[in-house]
């Protein structure tokens, strides 16, 4: 609604803050809950580098996996300011996720792993490998200078997909460590948004932190190729979790 306002009559009007938020969190709580109640499915949490520890979160599920879901959705949504900044790290996250969710559904490769073993799981790389290819298709008219740009729409939808998938194969810390990128993003906000309403001094020039970095006099190029090569490595230590325990 707040994109189709922007294009259609070029203003900022909108749902609030608040209320996004809160039907954020309704529909995830939906899905989790439609997740909850599938055969084969938990509300255990998968621990990284503790080996074969694994967390049941109860009913609490319904309240950290919608967390999740919109947490990272909005984070993906703060990343999405230069062109083809968050594109790129939303694939490299977007494959390794579908790597993850193919070993959770086999039942083979989970035991060896020692990771929750999820019936079905491994059809979510169908999923994570159309994101990828879809990615690449926005990619080419997202680059600089771009054509085209994913708006709340699209960021919102994209960051909430891979939480989505994160939640369904009971992956989610290793997620904040796969999209630590976006995690960053995400707390340069509140933590120049509380410093200033704390102490009213600013920690960053600017917020998300990428526009501090230009603020700094890093060209748009630099920023989004580094915050790329930020995104790939996190995404390999993500997925060495899966081993190192």
């Amino acid at each position: 609604y707040d994109d189709y306002l922007k294009v259609t009559e070029q203003s900022h009007r909108g749902f609030s803050g608040r209320a996004r938020l809160a039907g954020e969190f309704v529909i995830a709580a939906i899905a989790c809950y439609a997740m909850m109640r599938t055969p084969g499915g938990t509300t255990s949490l998968a621990v990284p580098f503790v080996n074969g520890y694994v967390l049941d979160l109860g009913w609490a599920f319904l309240l950290f996996g919608p967390f999740v879901i919109v947490a990272f959705g909005n984070a993906v949504n703060l990343t999405d300011g230069l062109d083809g900044l968050a594109i790129v790290p939303v694939m490299i996250a977007a494959a390794t996720l579908g790597l993850i969710a193919y070993f959770s559904g086999n039942v083979l490769y989970s035991h060896y792993l020692l990771i929750n073993h999820v019936p079905f799981a491994g059809d979510l790389m169908v999923v994570c490998g159309a994101l990828v290819g879809a990615g690449v298709g926005f990619l080419w008219f997202n680059a600089p200078p771009a054509q085209i740009f994913m708006g709340d729409t699209g960021s919102l939808a994209l960051g909430g997909l891979l939480g989505a998938t994160a939640v369904a194969v009971k992956h989610e810390i290793v997620l904040a460590i796969i999209g630590g990128l976006f995690v960053m993003e995400a707390l340069s906000v509140i933590v120049q948004v509380a410093s200033f309403k704390l102490t009213g001094k600013r920690v960053f020039r600017m917020a998300p932190i990428h526009h501090h970095f230009e603020q700094l006099g890093w060209s748009e190029p630099q920023i989004v190729m580094r915050f790329w090569i930020v995104a790939f490595v996190l995404a390999m230590v993500g997925l060495s979790t899966l081993k190192l325990r």
